[in-house]
Formats: C-alpha cells, sequence, structure tokens
C-alpha cells in the first residue's frame, strides 16, 4: 500500500491569488514531507489551472485534485466540469459522493457509480466518501448506512476497477461542527469498510485500498486519529485552508506511517 494520503479541500473558498498564495506557504515548511506520504490539494476549479502551474513550476511535491465531476466526457450540461476537462487542468484526483453533495444535491446510487466509471476512464483517481449523519448514528444504523454506500456504487463496479478507488470515510455529524469520531469510532468504522471489502474483493485487493478518516480533522486531533489500525490518511475540510496546520497534520501522518501505523 502506498503511504498516508493528505487530502485538502479547500470547498468554495479561494481566488486564483489566494490560491497560490496557499500553495506557497504550505510547500515553504514541508522540510522533506512528501518523501514520506502523499500530500493533495483540492481548490476549487477556478483556481485548478492557476495551481497546476504553479505547482509545475515551483516543481512542488503535491498531487491536485477538484472536488467533483460529471459523468460525461463532453455534452449539453450547462455548469458541470468533466474528467477530461479536470485532467486537462492538471488534476490526477477527483471527490465523488462528498457529504455536502449527497445532502445539498441528493446525489446517490448510480449517479455515484457513474462518477466513479467516468474518473478512472480518464485517469483520476476518484476518493468516495461514505458516512452516516447523526440520526443515524444514534440510531445505531452506522454499519448498514455504510453497506448501502458501497453497495450502490463502489461494488457495482469490478474488484480491478474497485481497487484503484480510495475511499474517505466521513461522519457527516463531525464535519464543520467541531465534534468528530473518538479514535475508536474511527478505527471501528474503517474496520467494517475493510471487512465489507474483504469480503467482496478479498484480502489482497482489501488490504491494498486507501481509507481516509474526514470529520473535522485538525492539527490536535490528527496524530491520535491516524494512529488508529486501519487509518491511511485523512480527508481535511477546513484546517487545510491554513497552512500551517494543513503541514502540521502533513507531519503527524508522516510520523504515523513512521511508527508502522500500516492501516491494513
Amino acid at each position: 500500500m502506498a503511504g498516508h494520503l493528505v487530502a485538502g479541500n479547500w470547498k468554495m473558498h479561494g481566488t486564483r491569488g489566494w490560491s497560490l498564495k496557499l500553495l506557497a506557504q504550505i510547500c515553504l515548511h514541508l522540510d522533506g514531507l512528501a518523501r514520506r506520504v502523499e500530500l493533495l490539494v483540492l481548490p476549487p476549479y477556478t483556481a485548478l489551472a492557476a495551481a497546476h502551474q504553479w505547482l509545475e513550476e515551483n516543481g512542488a511535491p503535491v498531487a491536485l485534485g477538484a472536488q467533483n465531476l460529471h459523468w460525461a466526457p463532453e455534452g449539453a450540461f450547462t455548469g458541470e466540469i468533466s474528467g477530461p476537462m479536470l485532467r486537462d487542468a492538471g488534476c490526477t484526483y477527483v471527490l465523488v459522493g462528498h457529504s455536502e453533495r449527497r445532502a445539498g444535491f441528493g446525489e446517490a446510487g448510480v449517479l455515484l457509480e457513474r462518477k466513479l466509471r467516468a474518473a478512472l476512464e480518464h485517469g483520476l483517481t476518484p476518493i468516495l466518501c461514505i458516512g452516516e449523519n447523526l440520526a443515524v448514528r444514534e440510531a445505531g444504523g452506522t454499519n448498514a448506512l455504510l453497506d448501502s454506500h458501497l453497495q450502490e456504487s463502489l461494488f457495482q463496479l469490478s474488484p480491478d476497477e474497485g481497487a484503484r478507488v480510495v475511499l474517505a470515510y466521513e461522519p457527516v455529524w463531525a464535519i464543520g461542527t467541531g465534534r468528530n469520531a473518538t479514535p475508536a469510532q474511527a478505527e471501528e468504522a474503517h474496520q467494517h469498510i475493510r471487512a465489507q471489502l474483504s469480503s467482496r474483493w478479498g484480502a489482497v485487493i482489501a488490504g491494498g485500498m486507501r481509507i481516509l478518516y474526514g470529520g473535522s480533522v485538525n492539527a490536535g486531533n490528527a496524530a491520535e486519529l491516524l494512529a488508529q489500525h486501519g487509518v491511511n490518511g485523512v480527508l481535511v475540510g477546513g484546517a487545510s485552508l491554513r497552512a500551517e496546520d494543513y503541514v502540521a497534520i502533513a507531519r503527524a501522518a508522516a510520523d504515523s506511517r513512521a511508527a508502522g501505523s500500516s492501516g491494513t
């Protein structure tokens, strides 16, 4: 399995100039971290091309991703953006099914399957987000909901296709609320997800897939979360908008990997 992945989801924040300034601040303090952990930022669409150019010109060891994509390569889909467009802008990753897309735009089921297939077809690594809201958690339905999210999209792919997907467990009740799953809760969910992957596709594929944790990750709690068995990185929201916090989280991921937290 590749090293831990630290993905910074900038959401709807940042002009081109602001984005380039943040990238410069991040890269100024990496101090060789990229040799021990994979770094990824996901700016808004309007900043992607400028960010790619800056990363290329400066030889920065940070991958670029997008926050969403349409399933079609082109067509009459006003306001949408396709896989080929994202590749042209320099992206290698893309989020699929983030909880804010599920809740705000009703994304689910076959739509997410089509987006996963589109990402893979056009050379993008999809990060499929799955997770429960507070009502489901309190009703004891977390595992059933995770199973449903996996079944409706990921498990519609072949084993070879699925092996190219990164998963992100994001308890919705812990996103932007200041609350986060305890390390034990995070580990429990990750272990359940990995068990489902193993049951479906076998231990080899399941063991090679990365599962990130996302839910109010910050510089203060990242190390403890990353130390849990089965956590292969983090999907960071608000904290990724501050260079010092993103770098601190990346350092925690690198240290966790070095300490032998293989995550499988």
